[in-house]
């Protein structure tokens, strides 16, 4: 049996979460922020299987040893990178922002090197 990841937000990343269900839900209604953030939290979800699920890519163009991955997974739309890393703990990864997919990303750095 694998021993499932710790998955840590940062307060930059869980503000980030908040303001994006806030955010679709004035935009979009109640029903589609529910949807979103069921989309958010399933992304996050993979991250508990290691920090290499399908799609995770390296970005050492946003600092050393930043990875991101698309929200977008099994059918289900989004516009959002969860921005991680593995952290020094055992099995631990960090996640650092969510960011909108249309963000030049390596310029987003506020909470890059926040430790959660």
């Amino acid at each position: 049996m694998k021993v499932a990841w710790t998955i840590r937000l940062s307060a930059h990343a869980d503000q980030d979460y908040r303001d994006i269900v806030r955010w679709t839900q004035n935009q979009f209604g109640t029903q589609q922020a529910r949807l979103y953030a069921s989309t958010l939290s399933s992304a996050l979800r993979e991250l508990e299987t290691g920090p290499w699920p399908i799609g995770a890519k390296p970005r050492e163009d946003i600092g050393p040893g930043i990875c991101t991955l698309h929200v977008a997974r099994k059918g289900h739309k989004g516009r959002h990178f969860i921005v991680f890393r593995i952290a020094s703990l055992p099995q631990t990864i960090d996640v650092l922002r969510l960011l909108h997919d249309s963000m030049d990303l390596p310029r987003h750095g506020p909470g890059i090197d926040e430790v959660p």
